[in-house]
């Protein structure tokens, strides 16, 4: 089995292209990774925090405003990739605190829950601690739909 599908591993790896996403509208990597890779029709971002992307500083507040700045940054890789909202498919919550989690997902719903909306696939967990000692990270997994 092992021998298949690294098989399949290396006929698919030659004829994927791969285009790094970067955006001055989001924060810049704050280490060798990328704002986004789209891979054929997937876009993956990597975590956002809540950094604000002119001053690369973590916004003031608590874990609303944490969200609502998380879901600036992600936007604008989106957008920047090719693709929304609406396109996401798998989201992935980092909480440092569990009891943030009616706070966070209140923003989260407006973005990729509102009424009517297929919401995507998503694991939330709670971690020990994130970067720059913020308060929640999400990554997302996207579509990116030609025009």
């Amino acid at each position: 089995m092992a021998s298949r599908y690294n098989s399949l591993m290396s006929e698919a790896s030659p004829n994927a292209i791969r285009t790094v996403i970067a955006t001055n509208e989001a924060p810049l990597a704050i280490g060798p990774y990328s704002q986004g890779v789209r891979v054929g029709n997937l876009l993956f971002t990597s975590g956002q925090i809540a950094l604000h992307p002119e001053t690369q500083q973590v916004v003031p507040g608590g874990i609303a405003e944490q969200t609502a700045q998380v879901f600036a940054n992600l936007k604008a890789i989106l957008e920047a990739g090719g693709s929304s909202f609406s396109q996401v498919v798998k989201a992935t919550v980092f909480l440092k605190n569990f009891d943030d989690f009616a706070a966070m997902n209140a923003i989260y719903a407006e973005h990729l829950a509102s009424a009517g909306s297929q919401p995507p696939a998503r694991t939330t967990v709670e971690v020990s601690r994130l970067p720059k000692d913020v308060l929640v990270e999400i990554d997302l997994v996207a579509l990116v739909v030609p025009d």
